[in-house]
């Protein structure tokens, strides 16, 4: 079987992504051949490549697509030939036309949701789902802070806060991505390009703050975050587009409240076959039931791939982006 795959073999820019063709074995036990229609595009993929995320080189890149099985493995019973799977986390090396994948990560896609959907949607549903319902349960009349509201994630969780009763407070840049927040369960959308974000969620919560606030930014919003937090507020730290968030002292979290922070990540909210399919049910049952949108921005050929990781860096997308090979 001959598979066309993104492959880099030194960290940097977009440019060390290189297409190439590849002999693929068949599915050794316990894995499935995939056929891949559609892949997901995450800012995950940002880190690896950029070696911000190291990994053993080279390698591969990206975490997530759906597919249609083409052969099974030995010992293979959780899928069968046939079936429209979808698969997010694992190895990186997403990006693929066709790809052998650990049965037990696959997840069959309920009728009624397309390939392009479920790629969409999977890494970045289940991170909503495990950030919204496990990592801290949002309650009806809570006030949460989400940064990067117009993005995959951002729109996502509106949605889904504003499903569950809380008051989502989001932060975008631009007039643009500050309306498609709110079209997107946001009940206010702080413009960070115009506005002073403290200020404003202070004026929204007559000065209380904030029992939480999810930051996928990293660096150049951390002190913004915490000074947000209501007393013994939790600040969840998921992601680091700006670079890193500074080491957390003690004497921070004190004094400003007796504040709780956490660093999750989806990896360890979904290690366990039984958490990811339970993540997953939830992700696609709201999407069936329409209580979630998928807004997919952007569609990439394959080959493509660099061009999409430049629009991804710079900016330029909004929602979610697929590669289609």
């Amino acid at each position: 079987m001959r598979a066309r795959v993104i492959r880099f073999a030194a960290p940097g820019g977009p440019d060390v992504l290189k297409m190439e063709s590849v002999t693929l074995p068949p599915p050794a036990a316990g894995e499935a051949l995939v056929r891949q229609t559609a892949i997901g595009l995450n800012y995950l993929d940002v880190y690896h490549r950029s070696g911000a995320y190291p990994l053993p080189l080279p390698s591969g890149v990206g975490s997530e697509a759906a597919g249609v099985v083409e052969e099974i493995g030995p010992g293979v019973s959780l899928v069968s030939a046939g079936d429209r799977v979808v698969y997010a986390g694992g190895p990186p090396g997403a990006y693929a036309s066709h790809r052998n994948v650990a049965a037990e990560r696959l997840v069959v896609v309920p009728d009624g949701v397309t390939d392009e959907l479920a790629a969409a949607v999977m890494l970045k549903g289940m991170t909503v789902e495990y950030l919204l319902n496990r990592c801290h349960a949002v309650q009806s009349g809570e006030y949460v802070l989400f940064h990067a509201a117009a993005g995959g994630v951002g729109l996502l969780a509106g949605e889904w806060g504003h499903h569950l009763g809380a008051t989502m407070i989001g932060v975008a840049g631009g007039v643009d991505k500050c309306r498609l927040a709110r079209e997107h369960g946001y009940a206010d959308v702080i413009d960070r390009t115009s506005e002073n974000v403290i200020e404003r969620v202070n004026a929204i919560t007559d000065g209380a703050g904030v029992p939480v606030v999810y930051d996928s930014v990293g660096k150049a919003t951390f002190d913004v975050s915490i000074a947000c937090l209501a007393p013994r507020g939790l600040f969840v730290s998921f992601g680091t587009t700006t670079g890193p968030p500074p080491p957390v002292e003690a004497g921070t979290l004190q004094k400003h409240g007796s504040l709780y922070f956490t660093r999750p990540t989806l990896v360890t909210y979904t290690a366990r076959r039984e958490e990811l399919v339970a993540s997953a049910i939830a992700v696609f049952d709201m999407v069936t039931r329409g209580a979630i949108s998928v807004h997919i921005g952007a569609r990439y050929a394959l080959a493509d791939a660099t061009r999409a990781h430049a629009d991804l860096e710079a900016g330029k997308t909004v929602g979610s982006s697929l590669l289609l090979p």
